[in-house]
């Protein structure tokens, strides 16, 4: 999380993104979905995968890599197992209008999935967790980008995979638990970040092209290119490399389309599954066991006791509480590139300012 004191209003900031978004192309109704959700990402603490893209996701609108208008394909829709070609639009969009799909039918199911084939970059799956919680649903969402790789297999040094993020949402009677996880030890947006910055990981989590460990993120950009380490790293990487195939599976295997495919660009294969609270045990049962385990967690004594245990995405839940009251805090490096990019179509950031 940065340490900058300036803060933004979250609607003005919102509102900047989605008319810079317009001003690139993107239909209105899309611009604010996207909008929201990078916001939402920063909100969370999660500066790497909000607004961090923005630029990012405006330049592949401009270039015509990123669908300005349209609707997903149906593939395939059988009651409770559903898969779209995403015709390469945008990614939170596609997300938001793929749990709009699975919440009713999961109601009346018990459980339902949607597979995306050809999205976009989907941006902080953190974000989408919000939605489990508010509907008393466990979501489990997972992502691969078939058209990118950066990760190695455990003991190789040729990268086949991106750092493929798995995430899981589920309430508890007072607020929730949010697991937004890679399979990968760090990510390629952190990677890039301390890259552009000049700065080390503060262990070696990552490989050269000859496999000795390194902390140093240029070994990604050399010739040839080093490899972030899957979860687990030089000692237990057949871990990571697990989740890795698992999140294959259920993406790019599920949806007929991935890695054996020809690349597109930047992009995404996602996997969505909602189960209802109320299927199976019901939701009382569920909150019973959950909340007893997040009161064992909590309570369990801390290693450091200034660092007390909390469950994941407690403290995403508070920041956003603290930032929606108080304005959000962007890193420092991110306040640049949006301002280098609404200058291009007379928009200033300045006037989000708190």
């Amino acid at each position: 999380m940065n340490d900058t004191s300036i803060r933004y209003d979250t609607a003005a900031l919102t509102r900047f993104a989605a008319q810079l978004l317009q001003h690139a192309g993107l239909a209105e109704a899309m611009a604010h979905t996207v909008a929201d959700t990078l916001v939402q990402g920063d909100l969370l603490g999660h500066d790497t995968h909000g607004l961090a893209l923005l630029a990012g996701y405006v330049k592949e609108l401009e270039a015509g890599r990123m669908t300005r208008d349209g609707a997903p394909v149906v593939v395939s829709d059988r009651p409770a197992a559903v898969l779209w070609d995403g015709q390469r639009l945008p990614g939170p969009w596609l997300v938001h209008q793929g749990l709009d799909l699975l919440v009713p039918r999961a109601r009346e199911l018990g459980t339902a999935s949607l597979v995306i084939r050809r999205s976009h970059h989907i941006a902080c799956l953190a974000v989408y967790l919000l939605r489990a919680l508010e509907e008393d649903m466990l979501l489990v969402l997972a992502c691969s980008d078939p058209n990118a790789a950066s990760v190695a297999p455990f003991g190789g040094t040729q990268a086949v995979f991106t750092p493929n993020p798995l995430a899981l949402g589920f309430p508890l009677s007072e607020g929730g638990v949010m697991v937004d996880i890679s399979a990968s030890i760090t990510t390629n947006g952190m990677s890039n970040r301390k890259h552009k910055a000049g700065e080390l990981f503060d262990e070696e989590w990552l490989i050269d092209a000859q496999g000795r460990p390194s902390r140093d993120p240029a070994v990604l950009f050399a010739q040839p290119p080093g490899t972030l380490l899957p979860v687990g790293g030089l000692s237990h990487g057949h871990k990571g490399y697990g989740l890795a195939l698992l999140v294959e599976a259920l993406t790019a295997g599920l949806a007929g389309h991935g890695r054996a495919d020809a690349r597109e660009g930047w992009g995404a294969t996602v996997h969505l599954t909602l189960h209802d609270l109320q299927a199976l045990g019901g939701k009382a049962e569920f909150l019973r066991q959950m909340d007893h385990l997040a009161m064992q967690c909590r309570g369990n004594a801390p290693i450091d006791a200034a660092r007390p245990v909390r469950v994941p995405g407690e403290r995403g839940l508070q920041r956003r509480a603290e930032q929606l009251d108080q304005g959000v805090r962007l890193h420092p490096s991110i306040a640049p590139s949006l301002e280098d990019a609404g200058q291009r179509y007379g928009l200033k950031l300045a006037d989000a300012l708190r």
